[in-house]
């Protein structure tokens, strides 16, 4: 039943709710492109495999594993379409202080940061339509909402795009300024973002908590199955261990945030897809740690052999 309704549900937003959630997307995404320096993408010329593997496996292969295990498990519509969407948004910027922590190559982790970062503008709205269609239930539940293709790309395109240019532009003609706002403009837009996974959270608690012995075990298996596609591409390409441990938490940790946004301000706040945004934004975080302590206990042993 409580799938059922999961599916049925809609997170509607009054005309303020929607500003708010604009506002929010537009400052994420800016605070995230206020940090964005040529430098960053310095390894594209240094080692350009392990650079376009590593965004491969985020843009390309987490979707794909994403289908697969949608296909293989089944679960609501609305649920599996909330997977392919996380799946296709880009790494969250958690994943290169998990990375320090862990003593992973840092370098390494920005620069995946920032290529998905800036490759998401363009590539993230046409990914979510095009693995959303590969599994009929979500592209049946796509069509039942009337999802217009075109205007979806090209709104969601522009609400990424913007900010994204912007604060671009900021960081290169004034690195300073760009420097002392991009903490509180990201503050701002996850305060706001909060503010509206609270609202929703309060509103539609009786059927979000009925729902979570289903939604916590997929979250928990998705976002496994995503750390360990990263560790394996490290090990697939031949990388040391440092540039191992970002590629786990480059294709572990995703932008949920951005994910729970583009739910609500373009696919009607379908209640499955944006509880498993939020329940993904939680965990990620969680298991990260775990997998930081993972790491650091595995440094502890092999320094004491």
């Amino acid at each position: 039943m409580e799938a059922q309704a999961l599916d049925q549900l809609r997170i509607v937003l009054d005309p303020l709710g929607q500003a708010g959630v604009a506002l929010a997307l537009f400052l994420l995404v800016f605070a995230v492109a206020l940090g964005l320096k040529l430098r960053d993408f310095l390894i594209l010329r240094e080692r350009p495999f392990q650079f376009l593997a590593g965004v491969a496996a985020q843009t390309v292969g987490l979707p794909l594993l994403t289908l697969l295990i949608v296909m293989a498990l089944r679960p609501p519509p609305s649920i599996a379409l909330g997977m392919i969407v996380v799946a296709c948004c880009p790494g969250g910027a958690s994943s290169n202080f998990l990375t320090f922590l862990a003593r992973g190559n840092v370098a390494y982790s920005v620069s995946l940061t920032a290529a998905s970062s800036l490759i998401a503008a363009f590539f993230t709205p046409l990914s979510i339509l095009l693995w959303s269609h590969f599994y009929e239930p979500t592209a049946s539940l796509l069509r039942s909402i009337e999802v217009d293709a075109g205007a979806f790309l090209l709104q969601t395109t522009v609400l990424l795009a913007v900010p994204l240019a912007l604060g671009m532009a900021i960081s290169h003609l004034a690195p300073r300024f760009a420097e002392a706002i991009r903490k509180r403009a990201g503050q701002a837009g996850a305060l706001l973002l909060g503010g509206v996974i609270v609202y929703g959270t309060i509103q539609f608690f009786p059927i979000l908590i009925g729902a979570l012995a289903l939604l916590a075990p997929l979250v928990v298996f998705h976002n496994g199955a995503a750390f360990a596609l990263g560790a394996l591409t490290g090990r697939a390409m031949g990388a040391d261990i440092p540039t191992r441990r970002a590629l786990t938490f480059e294709v572990g940790i995703q932008n949920s945030g951005l994910a729970l946004v583009i739910l609500l301000s373009q696919l009607q706040g379908l209640g499955g897809a944006a509880a498993i945004a939020a329940v993904w934004g939680v965990w990620h975080l969680i298991a990260g740690g775990l997998i930081v302590l993972l790491f650091r206990r595995m440094d502890q042993r092999e320094g004491s052999a």
